[in-house]
């Protein structure tokens, strides 16, 4: 079977990687002219939202985003979002285990899904020609997904292989897992996307069961369709295999609770006998995803972190040879979010060593001046990954399925490119100054000096 993976922001983070080179294309950052693409959206009676993005050329994205993640796992079941992820892969009333497989990949398509904390997406690019029979086993395994002991055994087994890998196994698994836990405080976002094996074993079928029952329905699902298509032939097809999909009676369960402002500032130690070298992360609170500065904050993470010459690598790892690597993600979900640093110590150096000068380097954004040159690097940066991503429809799919789900309208994402351009040194510092210097700050150290060391 092949690997499933859980991955936020996995179009964020595919779309930004390795952009530090990009930048030599002498692409300026000044006022662009980009054409919207042309978005059509409807809701069928069931619930179901359709979100079609015609584009041409001969290939075909279809994605279903359910607006179900980590932070809708049940109590004492951490980790369930994910595991069910890994169940919709298995057989059907009509399609045999793996078929879904078989239907895009022997045609020379390729699919896959995530889960996120808010969500969690199924995606496939198959030949334009294939689009129907892929809408067929999309509604199939939302209405008819066999829930029985086997399949259930077999996909947990496979989940907790994917924990002891990317969890127990990377020198520095635990301490990324860990970053929820030490930075929300009361949302359910605590709990890692991934759970944990304990919670995983106490799972039962009839928990299996409820929560396909609860969250895998029409009216909790977002349809993207990108890519060659006749959108009368589609709305036709989708209405046809998804419209007779009964909408439940029973409410979607939800839970609504408020993250709290964090009001003093923590220091915590993780041991870890198996990283090579100490680590320290720095956590404050950020805005929730549809926020208008959350595109602010993006610049920011890339003036910190976004290619060798960023400011973080640029002071720690060359100029005073603290860390060996480094890193800044702005980590925004629906309903709050963290911002996160991080820095490996070079050799020689503690997790201890590395809090003062990882958290000097992103106050500067606040307490000096942003140049007009550096600016405009960060926002080409971020302005080619989107251009880039928008080539495909695979990219064009997974921008609107984050802003659907993450912003409640995935016409957002259209609107982003305008935006992003807007952004000022003004904006990213007063940001800064509001959430990283008025906030309070989460600091853990890891490694094998961590139990030892106090802050």
């Amino acid at each position: 079977m092949k690997s499933r993976f859980s991955d936020r922001r996995r179009a964020l983070l595919r779309a930004g990687a390795g952009l530090a080179g990009l930048c030599g294309l002498g692409v300026q950052a000044g006022p662009l002219s980009i054409a919207a693409q042309p978005t059509q959206r409807r809701v069928l009676a069931n619930g179901l939202e359709l979100i079609a993005l015609p584009t041409g050329g001969a290939t075909v994205a279809v994605q279903v985003w359910y607006r179900v993640g980590a932070k809708d796992d049940p109590s004492g079941r951490s980790g369930f979002a994910h595991l069910f992820e890994h169940m919709m892969f298995k057989s059907t009333r009509h399609m045999a285990n793996e078929q879904f497989d078989r239907m895009t990949e022997d045609v020379g398509g390729s699919n896959n899904a995530f889960t996120a904390e808010d969500m969690t997406a199924y995606h496939c690019v198959v030949p334009a020609n294939h689009l129907e029979p892929v809408l067929w086993a999309e509604a199939e395994r939302m209405s008819n997904l066999t829930v029985d002991q086997a399949n259930f055994d077999s996909e947990r087994a496979v989940v907790k292989e994917e924990y002891a890998q990317t969890v127990l196994s990377e020198p520095y698994g635990r301490l990324f897992n860990a970053v929820p836990g030490f930075g929300y405080q009361a949302h359910p976002y605590r709990r890692p996307v991934i759970g944990n094996i304990e919670e995983l074993d106490a799972a039962t079928l009839n928990d299996v069961s409820e929560f396909h029952a609860n969250y895998y329905r029409p009216d909790n699902a977002v349809l993207i369709v990108a890519g060659a298509f006749e959108p009368a032939r589609l709305n036709a097809a989708v209405e046809h295999y998804f419209g007779s999909i009964p909408r439940p009676a029973r409410p979607i369960p939800r839970r609504q609770v408020i993250e709290p402002r964090r009001l003093r500032d923590q220091t915590h130690q993780l041991p870890s006998a198996q990283a090579p070298q100490p680590a320290a992360l720095l956590i404050w609170q950020g805005p929730r995803a549809d926020s208008p500065d959350a595109l602010v904050w993006e610049v920011a993470q890339a003036l910190l972190a976004l290619g060798d010459s960023a400011r973080l690598n640029e002071a720690l790892v060359y100029r005073d040879q603290l860390a060996q690597s480094i890193g800044f993600e702005a980590q925004l979900n629906a309903e709050a979010g963290l911002l996160v640093a991080h820095a490996v110590a070079a050799d020689g150096q503690s997790a201890a060593s590395l809090q003062a000068p990882l958290a000097r380097e992103v106050e500067r954004l606040a307490d000096e001046p942003i140049g007009r040159q550096e600016l405009d690097k960060a926002k080409t940066q971020l302005l080619t990954a989107a251009l880039i991503t928008r080539q495909t429809p695979q990219g064009l799919a997974e921008l609107a399925g984050l802003a659907a789900t993450l912003r409640g309208d995935a016409g957002a994402a259209q609107r982003d490119l305008s935006a992003l351009q807007a952004v000022t040194a003004a904006d990213v510092q007063r940001v800064v100054r509001r959430d990283v210097q008025h906030g309070a700050r989460v600091t853990v150290l890891y490694g094998p000096d961590a139990s030892r060391t106090r802050a």
